[in-house]
């Protein structure tokens, strides 16, 4: 089978969003009047991101969803996206598997593959995102005031519990990581929440590095500092009995992988935001406030700081 061919039977779909898709050059698109276009991107690297032996069509499903995450966070409606695989050999059943899982979640957010590459080498799988929302309406890392609450979606932890119980690092029941592994190996991607938090949060960002190291952008960008609350947390059943260990406050703090939204909003959208939850059936936990004052103080309930030896994670260190 060549590249072409490769292209044709797995990756070539109808793109009426686009003006041309797959297939040329470049792809042609035009964005709504009013509208600005969000871009990104994101790798995916056999033995950093992922295990060799990962099932292709829930790594087909992740390939997207971190994407589609960093849409959310800007409260951006996916629109397009191009695919690039770096593989070590063309295996139909592997790629096909993998196409499937990618193209089930791409058409659960309307998302059009328009186009990308595919070049012989270790598997490696990258996507850049396109998508568009309105002017100036953009949620953004440096928007956070003095005051606002900080929320967060979902729970926190438990794909990182899942990767810890992989490493031995703890024992998980059956039950249990079977949970924790649907968080680490299909992430839900919060675009719904990202598109209603437009006009009520002030800033916002996805947790893929970690609680820590993701609100830190958000500080940073903001000029500002955070007082956390680590028992309003919100963690599984599963996680829960690890939090008085290192291992367990690591996942709820600095584990990654979450790919659930960090926000923070004025005091008074608080009902607000209470909507949005309501209305989705998606947790949204504050757990925590904006401050005048730089730096993020993680307090226990006794009022003492936690010293994290490391906010997330970091592919150079």
């Amino acid at each position: 089978m060549s590249e072409f061919d490769l292209i044709r039977r797995y990756f070539t779909r109808a793109a009426p969003g686009a003006v041309l898709g797959v297939g040329d050059d470049a792809a042609l698109l035009r964005i709504g009047n009013g509208m600005e276009l969000a871009v990104s991107t994101d790798m995916l690297v056999c033995g950093t991101h992922f295990l060799p032996d990962a099932d292709p069509f829930l790594l087909g499903h992740k390939t997207l969803a971190v994407n589609l995450s960093d849409m959310a966070a800007m409260g951006a409606q996916p629109r397009w996206a191009l695919l690039s695989l770096a593989m070590p050999e063309a295996d139909e059943a592997w790629l096909r598997k993998f196409s499937d899982g990618f193209f089930a979640l791409a058409e659960q957010h309307g998302v059009e593959l328009i186009g990308g590459d595919t070049t012989r080498g270790p598997l490696n799988l990258c996507v850049t995102i396109m998508g568009e929302v309105p002017q100036g309406a953009a949620l953004r890392r440096d928007g956070a005031q003095a005051g606002d609450e900080v929320w967060v979606s979902g729970m926190l932890g438990d794909a990182a519990l899942a990767l810890a119980h992989l490493q031995g690092q703890v024992a998980l029941a059956a039950d249990e990581f079977a949970a924790c592994a649907a968080a680490l190996h299909r992430p839900t991607p919060r675009v719904a929440l990202g598109l209603a938090l437009r006009g009520v949060a002030h800033s916002a960002i996805d947790i893929s590095d970690g609680l820590l190291a993701d609100l830190g952008h958000i500080l940073e960008c903001s000029k500002l500092g955070a007082e956390i609350r680590f028992d309003a947390l919100p963690v599984s059943s599963a996680l829960r009995p690890h939090l008085a260990r290192p291992i367990g406050r690591h996942c709820a703090l600095a584990g990654g992988d979450d790919y659930e939204l960090c926000f923070t909003a004025p005091v008074e959208r608080r009902d607000a935001v209470e909507d949005i939850s309501r209305r989705m059936s998606l947790p949204l936990t504050c757990i925590g406030s904006i401050v005048a004052e730089s730096g993020c103080a993680v307090r226990v309930a006794d009022g003492s700081v936690i010293n994290m030896g490391e906010s997330g994670y970091d592919h150079f260190r």
